[in-house]
């Protein structure tokens, strides 16, 4: 059986103000902003070449188990580019405020840059050069269809 993470919950205190950050400056696709039931608004984004998108919702927590996450608390997301010098101009050009990429050590996948959203969900965007001969979405095909 196959299972794939397609959607992370994000917890934000202003869905307009996110939905404008994640779509203007760190450029997802929007890919659903609509009441889907009464009371509950979800906006859904996706990272360009993504499999998995972000979720920000007024009432989304209500519909989970568990504590609701405050607005900021989420650390560690990561996106991966296969060029983080092309990914940090181009995030640049957008206006995002996003770090210098840090190259820990010489190996494919140790180069980071960080950002925040408004709300202070911390990003790390890991540069791995691999995906750009081998893309994730190709791998996974090739091991369903293998």
């Amino acid at each position: 059986m196959f299972m794939t993470l397609e959607v992370i919950p994000l917890p934000v205190s202003d869905i307009d103000r996110a939905r404008d950050f994640y779509r203007d400056k760190a450029g997802f696709h929007v890919d659903i902003d609509e009441e889907v039931m009464p009371g509950m608004r979800i906006v859904q984004l996706t990272p360009p070449g993504s499999g998995c998108s972000i979720a920000l919702g007024d009432s989304l927590w209500e519909s989970t188990p568990g504590p609701t996450p405050a607005p900021g608390s989420y650390q560690g997301l990561q996106l991966v580019v296969a060029d983080i010098k092309a990914a940090h101009a181009d995030l640049v050009e957008r206006g995002l405020d996003v770090s210098e990429p840090v190259q820990y050590a010489e190996a494919d996948g140790a180069t980071f840059m960080y950002f925040t959203d408004p709300d202070g969900n911390g990003w790390a965007v890991q540069e791995y050069r691999k995906r750009a001969t081998e893309p994730l979405h190709k791998l996974l095909t090739e091991q369903a269809e293998g």
